[in-house]
């Protein structure tokens, strides 16, 4: 049986106090595609402001400054393929021994060329996103027609180039019965992660794509149930994904209708499990192991949460991850409300930019979770 021990979870929390595992740096706003959540609002062209590439050097230089082990450098946007100066800078970041991972746009701009250049500079590892297991529903969100069979084709090259490729999923309304077949598609494509994203109302994202907290619930125990099929699945901001596995770990039986509905259309497309359920995760959420460099490079506790610590042109990214006072909080668990109160708080913690987003204050509880806390601590064991 997979086990992971209270040490090692306090290890990994020990350690976000002084480096994060994550450093995501939005290096430009242009992008070829119009997504209707996105988050950074990504335009055609880049806007004024956006980091040189020796200011882009000078960001991958503090990375490194917070030690061993470096932090990943998440290279995202709009897509960073627009950017001339991309292999340069991935180049230098390997320089420095700081890890690199990119997360392109799925458009023209992805060749197999510039795949093989970033794997010839080092780069292990690629984010691709796909929103639907149709064209019909997936283009709904990105809004570019052909962009589904643009993005099949581009995870297709990047494990063919191998890559270590996680493709990431946001859950909207119109994609929740899809979800099973995007498994499963995934798994016919050979890919191994998949970074399942759950909607913040912030950039172009509205409210009315979101689904309802008690579906958010159901669908993160259905989350527990494909990794049985050799898919690590992560979740970004739902860290309550935390609680779910460790319910399952310790028993807890699901039971709900839409659950039941997706485990069903799961084990038709791909059988009966043949992993163990895997409880493991890192507990990193905003502000905790990770940390978000806008274009101009204006610091936010994640990309997802528009509340600014400082940048990066007056202030050193290392001072601002370990001294700024809303990230000591964070890190330290202050929350407010039933968040504030629940035993999972350290472990989880919740969204801190779902809450902000919804109250104005990151340090609300998450109104996207429907657990009631109990007051007793869980434990993963010695």
């Amino acid at each position: 049986m997979i086990q992971v021990s209270d040490a090692y979870i306090e290890r990994w929390l020990k350690r976000f106090e002084e480096a994060p595992l994550l450093v995501f740096w939005e290096s430009t706003k242009a992008c070829p595609l119009a997504c209707r959540h996105c988050r950074a609002e990504a335009i055609r062209d880049p806007l004024p402001g956006e980091l040189s590439l020796d200011e882009g050097k000078q960001l991958i230089r503090q990375v490194g400054d917070f030690g061993e082990p470096k932090p990943t450098l998440i290279i995202t946007g709009g897509d960073p393929l627009t950017r001339k100066d991309l292999f340069e800078l991935v180049e230098y970041a390997r320089e420095e021994g700081i890890p690199v991972g990119v997360a392109p746009a799925a458009s023209p701009n992805l060749t197999v060329e510039k795949l093989r250049m970033l794997r010839s500079l080092g780069v292990k590892a690629i984010s691709i996103s796909l929103d639907g297991a149709t064209a019909e529903v997936h283009e709904n969100l990105r809004q570019v027609e052909g962009n589904f069979d643009e993005t099949l084709r581009a995870i297709s090259y990047a494990v063919n180039e191998d890559f270590m490729v996680q493709v990431n999923t946001v859950v909207w309304r119109r994609n929740v019965e899809q979800l099973p077949y995007i498994a499963a598609l995934l798994k016919r494509m050979g890919v191994k992660i998949w970074e399942v994203f759950f909607l913040i109302v912030t950039g172009r994202a509205v409210a009315e794509l979101d689904i309802t907290p008690s579906e958010y619930e159901e669908v993160l125990q259905f989350l527990t149930e494909v990794s049985r099929y050799g898919i690590q699945v992560r979740t970004v901001e739902a860290p309550f994904f935390r609680r779910i596995k460790l319910e399952r770990y310790n028993g807890a039986k699901f039971t709900g209708h839409l659950y039941k509905t997706l485990v069903k259309e799961l084990r038709i497309l791909l059988g009966e499990p043949y992993k163990e359920f895997d409880p493991r995760f890192i507990p990193t959420r905003d502000g905790l192991g990770i940390i978000f460099v806008a274009y101009d490079g204006t610091v936010y506790p994640s990309g997802f949460m528009p509340y600014p610590l400082g940048n990066i042109r007056r202030k050193s990214l290392v001072e601002i991850y370990r001294t700024h006072p809303l990230l000591v909080k964070m890190r330290q668990a202050e929350f407010k409300g039933k968040c504030g109160e629940c035993e999972y708080r350290r472990v989880c913690g919740g969204s801190r930019a779902r809450a902000f987003t919804r109250y104005g204050d990151p340090l609300e509880s998450d109104p996207a979770c429907t657990y009631l806390p109990r007051g007793s601590i869980p434990s993963w064991g010695n």
